[in-house]
């Protein structure tokens, strides 16, 4: 008998043997009874419909008193289902969104002079790295606050943490009314030199973009983002950038290092104060080389120790001195395992680049039994996409439609 389609719904019933006591496919079934394996799930509003695809569920039925009396009955969801997903993909908004918050690391990092406003003058190569914290984005029903909650204590949740300002900041511009609930799960630690809270910030404009139709373009965010951190707008780059003024002046360019050269982060329980190290620089004490000659060399040789030059780490070293036994211990296991060992930023994560296996003592001694250590490699993100945890394919696109991945 040739098999039919049917679209089942919660009151079809449809007899399978004929002239007898009949028996029945869908009688009051909602349709989630059909899905075997796979499996459909709605998100509100039935924005988002996800399906792990089956080529059909087939029920079968016989007369108990002769078997040449079949019905069979084969149900394909794929054709019409998907179709219908699809398009209610299309027109529904966005109300869940989940994105990948990358830190950096600065390959070296010259301080030149110390502005008028008090602030000194930098010309760096940041480069984004594999190491970051997972932040989920949902629209609140409120329209006066955002809800932000974390999974480590110490991080404020009140609007002295960037990811408000970040929101406040993003409202303030564009005059949107879409307040959040936020949950940052943290993987970066604090007082690292790694930039974690400014990539939270940045990440928190791109996603408040994202639920506001992209009014606002990648170039006034990164712009806006200055207003309320200097390191903010490197992470609107492409993920490697040269970095001048205090941080905000960003200069794309083509990353200059291969993407899967590993390293490995090792950062002391004790932090360095941003303020307390550059209280202690003297800039009579750092490196006279010109920057552009140490990306020119970057670009034509790779990463090697005389590179990566960081004028920040003398004055981490004299607030925090233990920082610089670590990386001197680093640099003498290491025997040639790494091709750079250097502090990141103001201290106090050592980074050393060429293996992401970290040296033996640092298990072994009692005195760094809890350091903060991490593998890591370098990473970009394409253009109109957010950054993705490499292994994963979490990911943020232009449109609606384009974010079932990331969308909960």
């Amino acid at each position: 008998m040739a098999s039919s389609l049917y679209l089942c719904n919660q009151n079809l019933n449809y007899p399978l043997s004929h002239g007898r006591k009949s028996s029945y496919l869908c009688k009051n079934t909602s349709l989630s009874a059909f899905w075997g394996h796979g499996y459909c799930k709605f998100s509100q509003h039935l924005r988002t419909v996800s399906f792990q695809r089956t080529p059909f569920v087939k029920a079968m039925a016989s007369n108990s008193k002769s078997d040449r009396q079949q019905v069979e009955i084969t149900y394909d969801p794929d054709e019409r289902l998907n179709k219908l997903a699809d398009e209610i993909d299309k027109t529904a908004g966005l109300s869940r969104l989940t994105l990948f918050s990358p830190c950096k690391i600065n390959v070296f990092l010259r301080i030149t002079r110390k502005r008028e406003d008090g602030f000194h003058e930098l010309a760096s190569l940041f480069h984004v790295i594999s190491l970051g914290d997972t932040i989920k984005f949902s629209l609140s029903p409120s329209k006066s606050k955002d809800r932000l909650s974390t999974n480590v204590p110490g991080v404020p949740l009140d609007d002295s943490n960037l990811i408000i300002k970040a929101l406040n900041l993003y409202r303030k511009k564009t005059g949107s009314d879409n307040f959040f609930w936020i949950h940052l799960d943290k993987k970066v630690p604090t007082g690292a030199g790694l930039g974690g809270g400014s990539s939270n910030a940045a990440t928190a404009l791109w996603a408040a973009n994202q639920f506001n139709s992209c009014a606002a373009s990648e170039k006034e965010l990164q712009e806006w983002s200055s207003e309320i951190g200097s390191d903010i707008p490197f992470f609107f780059s492409r993920g490697v950038a040269y970095c001048t003024g205090k941080g905000e002046v960003v200069k794309d360019i083509p990353p200059p290092i291969p993407l899967d050269m590993s390293m490995v982060l090792i950062k002391p329980p004790q932090a360095c104060s941003t303020v307390e190290v550059y209280k202690r620089l003297r800039l009579d004490q750092t490196s006279t080389v010109d920057p552009v000659t140490l990306l020119e060399k970057i670009s034509k040789s790779g990463i090697s120790q005389d590179v990566c030059i960081n004028d920040l780490e003398p004055p981490a070293f004299e607030v925090l001195p233990s920082l610089k036994r670590l990386k001197q211990r680093v640099l003498a296991a290491g025997r040639g395992q790494y091709d750079a060992v250097f502090m990141s930023g103001s201290g106090s994560t050592i980074v050393g680049i060429g293996s992401p296996d970290p040296p033996q003592f640092v298990y072994d001694d009692d005195d760094y039994q809890d350091v903060f250590l991490s593998e890591a490699c370098f990473l970009t993100r394409g253009e109109n996409q957010w950054y993705t945890e490499p292994g994963t394919t979490m990911s943020s696109l232009e449109s609606p439609s384009d974010l079932s991945s990331t969308i909960d």
